[in-house]
């Protein structure tokens, strides 16, 4: 294992896109983004040829440089990604990088007055460009959309929402089943608060006035904040805490803004278009810290309820936590390009 990049058999197009939807947005967060591109080897020499594509999206304080980080025996997903289709074990296909960054650590990939209208971005901007610039198979059944954690809750919700746009996913240790996942950090977050006499505001200031993370509340309280403003912000953009940031009494109507983003419950909701998927990637970890292997499982469950063929899906758990399973991500890849590439004579 080379301990520096290696050259790509394809090649990772960088774009910057001019976002008019994030233009404006409550945080002051840049509207022009970085955007990449990876197409697959032989792409330039076949003309003709068109292309299913898989939109990856990064978990929460993720963004698109990191995924060109190496760590120590491991490839970044860049160099693992492109091997699926250099070796040949998938039909060649574009990936697509997306940047949904904001000044919390993330977006949720969802439209909010705390955040931005990152939903909207992806769908609405991201594909058309990318569907202009590339020769890709543009239509659901051809297209999908992979992420870990946060990024696998965008995987999860996305085709729900526009099962126009998607029609398959992967989703690697995805934010589901939210009374396991995010319950337990609400009681860590008010003892946290304890040292900021309960306001989250007083935290994010300190914490803006000094290097991150260098602080035990840091990683928790940016956590609750952002995820606060991606779903229960007030009108005028202000994130509302899900309780009572003394008391840690649930606050039933926050609380339950957070639930109708769970996507095992948002499945009931979108019926027909979980139907429609082709095909359905979902693993996590038997030890994940947030018990993210639960979500896992209890979508699964709900998947199968309403009536999602088996033969579409893959669930899988293995012996991990939450951290250092990129290596699942190319597994995801070959399985997703196999079962979304458009018919091509051989």
């Amino acid at each position: 294992m080379l301990p520096w990049s290696s050259e790509l058999a394809g090649r990772v197009d960088e774009h910057v896109i001019e976002s008019t939807l994030l233009r404006g947005n409550p945080l002051g967060d840049p509207h022009v983004r970085p955007l990449w591109v990876y197409v697959p080897p032989g792409y330039d020499a076949e003309a003709a040829r068109r292309y299913a594509s898989v939109y990856v999206i990064q978990g929460y304080t993720g963004q698109i440089t990191m995924w060109r980080n190496r760590t120590p025996f491991r490839q970044p997903f860049l160099e693992t990604a492109d091997a699926v289709f250099a070796d040949g074990q998938a039909p060649p296909t574009i990936v697509v990088y997306v940047d949904a960054w904001t000044a919390y650590g993330g977006s949720q990939f969802v439209d909010s007055p705390g955040t931005g209208a990152y939903h909207s971005y992806l769908c609405d901007e991201v594909v058309p460009y990318v569907d202009q610039h590339y020769r890709t198979a543009a239509a659901p059944e051809h297209r999908a959309i992979s992420g870990k954690s946060s990024g696998g809750f965008g995987a999860m919700i996305t085709p729900m929402l526009r099962p126009d746009l998607f029609g398959a996913l992967a989703t690697h240790a995805g934010d589901a089943l939210y009374e396991y996942c995010y319950l337990p950090d609400f009681a860590k977050a008010v003892r946290l608060l304890r040292d900021y006499d309960g306001d989250i505001t007083a935290w994010w200031d300190d914490f803006r006035s000094r290097t991150a993370f260098t602080k035990e509340a840091d990683q928790t309280l940016l956590m609750i904040l952002g995820v606060s403003a991606c779903f229960s912000a007030e009108h005028g953009g202000a994130p509302l805490l899900p309780f009572d940031p003394r008391s840690g009494r649930l606050v039933p109507e926050r609380w339950q803004r957070w639930l109708d983003w769970d996507p095992v419950r948002m499945v009931e909701n979108h019926v027909d278009a979980v139907r429609s998927w082709r095909a359905v990637w979902i693993d996590a970890g038997t030890r994940d810290e947030w018990y993210l292997d639960l979500g896992a499982q209890a979508f699964d469950a709900e998947l199968r309820r309403i009536g999602l063929p088996a033969d579409r899906i893959h669930f899988e758990t293995f012996e991990a936590g939450h951290g250092a399973i990129e290596y699942r991500y190319p597994l995801a890849l070959a399985w997703l390009a196999h079962r979304i590439a458009p018919t091509y004579p051989s």
